[in-house]
């Protein structure tokens, strides 16, 4: 009775810990204010000289005249249409310069090599999936759209297919409601080394990659939507300094191999589902400077990598106040955990369906609540960290129990098991030279 007692004094002051860590790291402000103009147009005079389409029909006209200008600025109003860019120009707006669809099918499709759509704010798409109605559709090489909003469209912007294409600075914004009744909010398709920068996303589906081989991914904030980053059978790609808030997934990896991610935050994805970051069958990634934190599960882990021959490397990051810091699922070897922080997360690992991830690398993490000493000061622990696992003790003997397997009420089980070792047998993992102080400063 005395040992329930204190170990529920115990877990109670670490949820409540743990609570307070993840709303320190999940708070916009500790990591600085997004600028106000970071995103979709700003105000811009039109240079003397240039073509300006005054109306609709001007703007009609110029598009479709075969040896028209390069470059067309749009006054501070509303174009009411549906229109293509068949041709290598520029579309430049002045801040107020607004493209409103007709409600049906996409309302900007640019089909040019180097063509550019600049600092307008397109809204009013159809609303049939089949077809994925957009606000911006790009399918020619090398396009660049810049300093767009999207309001009121199915799916946000498309690159597909648009190798080479550079989108910048813009943004989408979804409506209230279900987010999976979104389209994506950005979509590249076979947009083999295009770039995405400092664009925002919000209330969507996800920002998804298919196919594309050496997309970069940079700078970007993505919130409230579904997945934050969803990367199907692309390789070679970089995910770099982004901020993925409130969505159901941050970053999902499956069937894609060789990917960068590097110095993002994964925060705040709760609920059943939710997981920092994740990867399904895919190999040779690696994993560094990243905060996850406050989500569900930190880091899910599905037979990946498949050989041990192309690793999954994840150095020098944050797992905090997650309900689950590590989930493997099939995931045992060629997973290399070195000099990360986990820090008051409720469990920090789980294995789906039995076994153990005492083939897993941990080497020289620092983990908060790390029980042993260092005489000689040298920073590594002088005992190994183990987790041991009591939930799995607790289905070998009530076979009913399993019906519990994945749940919050689990999680608090292994984290009594990480209170009081004594009372688990099986050992979960190790790590040999733990760090006895926190690599980073957050």
């Amino acid at each position: 009775m005395r040992l329930a007692l204190v170990l529920g004094a115990a877990l109670a002051g670490a949820i409540a810990g743990l609570t307070a860590l993840a709303g320190a790291l999940a708070h916009p402000r500790a990591l600085g204010p997004l600028d106000a103009d970071a995103h979709g147009p700003v105000e811009r005079a039109i240079p003397e000289g240039a073509t300006v389409a005054h109306d609709e029909a001007e703007l009609a006209a110029l598009l479709a005249d075969a040896a028209g200008p390069r470059e067309i600025w749009l006054e501070g109003h509303v174009y009411r249409g549906n229109w293509t860019v068949s041709r290598p120009l520029a579309l430049r707006g002045v801040g107020g310069s607004v493209l409103e669809g007709r409600g049906t099918g996409t309302v900007v499709t640019l089909e040019a090599q180097g063509s550019e759509l600049e600092n307008v704010t397109v809204r009013h798409s159809g609303r049939n999936h089949v077809q994925e109605d957009a606000g911006v559709k790009a399918r020619a090489r090398a396009v660049r759209i810049a300093r767009v909003a999207v309001e009121d469209a199915l799916f946000g912007i498309a690159l597909s297919p648009c190798p080479g294409c550079t989108l910048e600075q813009s943004s989408v914004v979804g409506a209230e409601g279900d987010s999976e009744l979104q389209g994506d909010g950005i979509k590249l398709w076979e947009a083999h080394g295009a770039v995405v920068r400092g664009c925002l996303v919000d209330r969507a589906r996800d920002m998804v990659v298919w196919y594309s081989r050496g997309v970069v991914l940079l700078d970007n904030t993505v919130r409230r939507s579904r997945y934050g980053a969803h990367f199907m059978y692309s390789h070679d790609g970089s995910v770099l300094r982004n901020r993925f808030e409130n969505d159901i997934v941050g970053v999902f990896v499956m069937y894609s191999s060789r990917l960068s991610i590097a110095d993002n935050h994964m925060l705040g994805a709760s609920g059943a589902a939710g997981v920092g970051i994740g990867f399904k069958e895919s190999d040779g990634a690696t994993l560094r400077g990243n905060v996850v934190a406050g989500n569900t599960t930190g880091v899910y882990l599905d037979r990946s990598p498949r050989s041990a021959a192309e690793p999954l490397e994840l150095t020098g990051n944050v797992f905090a106040a997650n309900q689950v810091g590590i989930r493997f699922h099939g995931s045992d070897v060629g997973l290399h955990f070195v000099r990360n922080d986990f820090r008051q997360n409720v469990a920090l690992a789980e294995v789906e369906g039995g076994g153990s991830a005492r083939t897993v690398v941990f080497r020289n993490n620092h983990f908060s609540d790390y029980a042993g000493y260092d005489l000689d000061g040298d920073g590594v622990g002088d005992v190994p960290f183990q987790q041991k696992r009591l939930a799995r003790d607790l289905t070998v003997a009530h076979p009913p129990v399993r019906l519990l397997e994945g749940t919050a009420a689990m999680s608090l089980v292994e984290a009594i098991a990480a209170a009081a070792p004594a009372m688990a047998s099986e050992l979960l993992l190790e790590d040999r030279a733990p760090a006895t102080s926190a690599w980073s400063t957050l």
